[in-house]
């Protein structure tokens, strides 16, 4: 087969994999958004303070995300080296990760006000973030385990369950968020712990519909991935934190920047912090679509790992990162054309600040879209190889030593203001997307297999 069938021949098992991953992510994302769309008809205020919700909340979840998200290159090595005992070890670890982490991450969500307030936001918008968080905490459980069994399906090569799972629970979770936050139907109005709580049910309906296609259906249940589920492997739960600890470490040092960003956008403004939601809610509609391509990066690395195979390691690498540059440029484009249009959605045709600022931002941010898309594949490649700990540094430079310091001078020490945050967010984005390139490019090259 020459070098372009194979090229040819790897995009195909990639989009396989991706298109399904992806359209997943952007139906989790799609209910968050409409989590916003719907508090935004209630105004500015609640919209920022489901911004410092989620902050608080996805600053506390992403360390179990890290670590749940190793069950993907565990099991995608265990399955390309045929190894079917490896691969249910892989999500029950997981599954027992995913426990022991949650409840101080619950904790942390339940203090959110007293954070906030600690943070220099306002008592009201503290306030109201507690409310949402109240709601929305219970959910964290329920959605690791989800990741975790969408870790297996995926380096199975069957990631669609998930798909179908998730395009169902879109119009429930919409219609119980509107029943609960506005008090529909003689329901009784909740507001913003309605609306967190809808999110909450939905996703422990989703777990369960997980559970049963791990259980019943073809080809998952041959793998008897529940039995003796109570059982905790120790040895590989130490093999699973080693790699997935520094991947926990550094989304948080990532989301921890737009976290901060976020509450450089407080101090400055109500209306800087409502015009960073829901740019921030559009950025991360558009990283959803890369970082489908990132799991399946990792799995494909971890699948040629498995067999011994350096240049499909390479080749893998190299297809994932040119997808995710052409459908990120692509939509980078759609949203500098749409930007007026995408803040009306979540204000309503309304033309004040708020809107004005939101497209402004989005203007901005979309120097860091391709970027970003660069930043996940590229870290997914690596993490299909194990390689975690490195990337973790260059998080820290990157996103900490650059990234933040940039946002901060620029908003308080130049004219730009909130503008000069997503400038800041842009600049550590892009440092960080070019080391992880130069490390996966270093690593494969010099990969021989005996």
């Amino acid at each position: 087969m020459t070098g372009s069938h194979h090229l040819a021949a790897e995009l195909g098992e990639t989009l396989k994999l991706a298109v399904p991953i992806a359209l997943t992510q952007l139906g989790q994302i799609a209910m968050m958004t409409t989590d916003i769309a719907l508090i935004g008809r209630f105004g500015s205020e609640a919209v920022a303070a489901a911004s410092l919700a989620h902050t608080v909340y996805f600053v506390s979840f992403t360390f179990g995300m890290g670590l749940v998200s190793a069950v993907a290159p565990l099991a995608a090595q265990a399955f390309g080296a045929r190894n079917p005992h490896g691969i249910r070890r892989s999500l029950r670890v997981g599954l027992w990760a995913a426990l022991f982490i949650a409840l101080p991450m619950m904790a942390l969500s339940f203090r959110g006000e007293q954070i906030l307030l600690m943070l220099g936001q306002s008592p009201v918008a503290a306030n109201l973030a507690q409310q949402y968080l109240l709601g929305l905490t219970w959910s964290i459980l329920p959605a690791l385990w989800f990741l975790a069994i969408r870790g297996f399906m995926s380096a199975v090569n069957r990631p669609e369950p998930i798909l179908w799972i998730t395009l169902a629970a879109i119009p429930a979770n919409a219609l119980l968020v509107y029943l609960l936050l506005y008090g529909a139907f003689g329901l009784p109005n909740l507001g913003l712990f309605g609306a967190g709580l809808a999110t909450s049910i939905v996703n422990f309906g989703t777990l369960l519909a997980a559970l049963w296609f791990v259980a019943r259906r073809r080809p998952f249940r041959k793998f008897h991935a529940l039995g003796h589920v109570w059982r905790v492997d120790w040895g590989l739960m130490r093999q699973l934190v080693v790699i997935g600890a520094p991947i926990s470490i550094s989304f948080l040092l990532e989301y921890g920047l737009f976290g901060a960003a976020g509450l450089l956008m407080g101090v400055i403004s109500m209306t800087a912090l409502a015009a960073h939601q829901i740019a921030l809610q559009v950025a991360a509609i558009l990283f959803m679509v890369p970082f489908g391509i990132s799991i399946a990066a990792t799995v494909r690395v971890g699948h040629a790992i498995s067999r011994r195979d350096a240049s499909g390691v390479r080749r893998a690498g190299l297809v994932a990162t040119w997808l995710g540059i052409a459908i990120g440029a692509a939509l980078t484009l759609a949203v500098i054309l749409s930007r007026f249009g995408i803040a009306t959605i979540f204000l309503g045709e309304s033309t004040d600040a708020t809107a004005e600022l939101s497209a402004t931002l989005l203007l901005v941010g979309s120097t860091f879209f391709v970027a970003d898309a660069i930043q996940t594949i590229a870290a997914g490649s690596l993490r299909g190889m194990n390689d975690t700990r490195l990337p973790l540094v260059f998080a820290t430079i990157s996103y900490w030593l650059i990234g933040f310091p940039s946002a901060w001078w620029l908003a308080f020490h130049t004219p730009l203001g909130a503008v000069g945050v997503w400038i800041g967010l842009s600049v550590g984005t892009a440092v960080y997307a070019t080391l992880l390139l130069l490390r996966f490019r270093f690593l494969a090259r010099k990969l021989v297999f005996q």
